[in-house]
């Protein structure tokens, strides 16, 4: 299955695309550019988060909700960026001994269905 994703640098590049080989325990994974067809191979060595989307767009309208409960989502956490970013949602996996977990967004209209967080890239995170 090929999963729309936008892919965010440390350096705060963005690639858009699809892939099929991401996942948790790997530290390589391919994308196919939106734009080009181009395949390229991407360590998250150099990444800040893979965001699983909707849509490349999103929606500018749109304004993220934290206060849903979603039932069966796992535990709420917070989740800071060094660069500023928060983001707020729920995980079954967070440990601060591995490298990537995931978490799922707390708006179910929120254009992410997940992201993959580059734990190196947080500055802080707090379960609430």
């Amino acid at each position: 299955m090929q999963n729309k994703i936008i892919v965010r640098y440390t350096d705060g590049k963005l690639l858009k695309g699809t892939t099929a080989d991401l996942f948790p325990n790997k530290a390589i994974f391919h994308i196919k550019e939106h734009d080009s067809d181009a395949i390229q191979e991407i360590n998250i060595t150099y990444l800040k988060a893979v965001y699983f989307v909707k849509t490349y767009e999103g929606d500018p309208d749109h304004h993220e909700r934290n206060d849903i409960e979603r039932v069966g989502m796992g535990k709420k956490i917070e989740v800071s960026f060094k660069d500023g970013e928060t983001l707020v949602g729920y995980t079954q996996g967070y440990s601060p001994v591995r490298d990537i977990f995931i978490v799922f967004p707390s708006d179910p209209d929120s254009n992410n269905e997940k992201v993959f967080v580059i734990a190196k890239e947080t500055s802080k995170v707090t379960f609430i």
